[in-house]
């Protein structure tokens, strides 16, 4: 069985603003960086093998502080970058809401349908996902690994591993430095939040 520990960087002050962060490489702000040493110290006991992160600085810091406390390696994978929100980057959730109603409804009802202006449609980055992860599941049949990626692509993580449905993604939003075990059989996945 493979055990995949699937974990969101600590916050940015973009997070703690509800700002779109997107493919902007922003980095952990102080409660962020002690999210991810925290982080860190609960998930010694998983005795992970490797970890994988996304290319985005908080990504990559989460990782480092995981790294050095359990002393293994980090790869950053590119097809764990973030969806890429276009214009929308940098943006207040409210701003876009309450400047476009429609397309921020429809983000939430049915988020594969919108590309936000100049960035990527959804089913680009489910692609990445499927891809990253076919790969990921083919070299490591067993033991822990840790992926570390923003959201939304730790929702698009799970959804790809469990057969679930996306959901929300303005509500997806989970506490900087949360993370999840997956368990991966050949038949089976199994998923336990914390």
């Amino acid at each position: 069985m493979l055990r995949i520990i699937l974990t969101r960087p600590g916050s940015t002050e973009f997070d703690e603003q509800r700002r779109i962060t997107g493919t902007l490489s922003i980095p952990l702000s102080n409660q962020g960086a002690q999210q991810a040493v925290n982080t860190a110290k609960d998930l010694l006991a998983e005795k992970i093998e490797v970890i994988y992160a996304s290319n985005c600085e908080s990504a990559s810091q989460t990782a480092n502080a995981l790294a050095e406390l359990s002393r293994v390696k980090v790869k950053q994978l590119e097809g764990l970058q973030n969806l890429d929100h276009g214009l929308w980057q940098g943006k207040l959730i409210d701003d876009v809401r309450q400047k476009q109603p429609k397309v921020y409804r429809q983000w939430q009802e049915c988020p594969e349908t919108i590309c936000p202006p100049d960035g990527e449609m959804l089913v680009e980055a489910q692609q990445r996902v499927k891809m990253t992860l076919r790969k990921l599941l083919k070299k490591h049949k067993d033991g822990v690994i840790a992926i570390i990626a923003p959201e939304p692509m730790t929702s698009l993580i799970r959804c790809y591993l469990s057969g679930g449905e996306l959901g929300n993604l303005w509500k997806a939003e989970c506490a900087g430095g949360s993370w999840e075990s997956i368990d991966v059989e050949p038949n089976e996945v199994v998923v336990n939040s914390r």
